[in-house]
């Protein structure tokens, strides 16, 4: 079997179709329909029903893609340890992150570890925190920066991340340093969207306290509904790792019942896949960055703190 028949097919999937496929690959549209055809004769099988100029996977289709990604998944993994054997520190480093993480926390981390590791080089792979997990299980990215953990994952926590509100000068709620989501019952909210990890924090403590929000923008840039929160729009909710502007705004970590809402900030990899000695350097040394060195925000050092996750249920490097 051609792994690149292998490869074209899952670009395909991956793309939503040949034509969009062909800048992946690097093939023109004719020789990658081709090398769908070969697999399928390969295979015997049929992948793709197609309904005029668009392609839809067929049953035995959708079985196949779950293993052919496996296969491929195996297939970069063995390169990826022959790279690692034949030149030791160095290699290419893909690293998943939120936009508010990379300003955050690897702007200031990465300069110091590119002077350590110089034959390293980091790919930065942006995303929202949501999907961070499903780009580690597709082999997108080799570590990811990321509230979410699972069984397959290993996991060490980095930092802890606390949902704030940030209040316009004009809320009338500008005193204490927390603030009770039940108290937002009226207030006009300006959330992050779907995708961002906060938002699923915020829906869930919602719902716990029978808080219908009262949305005016969903938004994929935190920054935008800080601004708009200072132009006194409304409530931005936003989680702690976001970098606030200077100027007149009241930013406190929201409570529920008294504890804190947020999740740690963990940086993560497949345990499936084999991880260079490099990629475990950057996973030492950035907790250890994150730990000693990463900056808090004044507004959240007077909040409760969020228990840490539970050491039992990390999993070792693999090596």
């Amino acid at each position: 079997m051609d792994l690149r028949h292998l490869h074209a097919f899952v670009s395909v999937v991956d793309a939503g179709g040949v034509g969009r496929a062909v800048a992946r690959v690097k093939l023109s549209q004719p020789a990658l329909s081709r090398q769908i055809r070969a697999l399928e004769a390969t295979l015997d099988v049929r992948l793709f029903d197609r309904i005029g100029r668009r392609v839809r996977l067929t049953t035995e289709g959708e079985d196949l893609l779950r293993r052919a990604r496996g296969l491929l998944a195996d297939v970069e993994s063995l390169r990826e340890r022959a790279r690692a054997l034949k030149r030791g520190h160095t290699g290419v480093l893909r690293v998943g992150a939120t936009p508010q993480a990379m300003e955050t926390l690897l702007a200031g981390f990465l300069p110091r570890y590119r002077r350590r590791h110089p034959g390293v080089e980091v790919h930065l792979v942006e995303d929202g925190g949501v999907r961070l997990g499903a780009r580690l299980q597709q082999g997108d990215v080799h570590l990811a920066l990321t509230a979410l953990i699972g069984a397959r994952f290993g996991w060490r926590p980095l930092l802890p991340l606390y949902l704030l509100a940030v209040l316009p000068p004009s809320h009338p709620r500008t005193r204490g340093a927390t603030l009770e989501i039940a108290e937002l019952a009226e207030a006009p909210l300006l959330l992050p969207r779907r995708d961002f990890a906060s938002r699923e924090w915020f829906e869930a403590a919602a719902q716990a306290a029978h808080l219908r929000p009262r949305v005016l923008l969903e938004s994929g840039a935190p920054s935008t509904l800080v601004a708009l929160a200072q132009a006194g729009y409304g409530v931005a909710i936003v989680p702690s790792n976001v970098r606030m502007p200077g100027g007149p705004l009241r930013i406190v970590p929201l409570l529920q019942r008294g504890a804190p809402i947020g999740r740690w900030a963990n940086i993560v990899w497949d345990t499936r896949r084999f991880l260079a000695p490099y990629a475990e350097q950057f996973v030492d040394e950035l907790v250890v960055y994150a730990r000693r060195d990463a900056a808090t925000p004044s507004f959240i050092r007077r909040a409760p703190p969020l228990p840490r996750p539970k050491p039992a249920a990390q999993a070792a490097l693999a090596r």
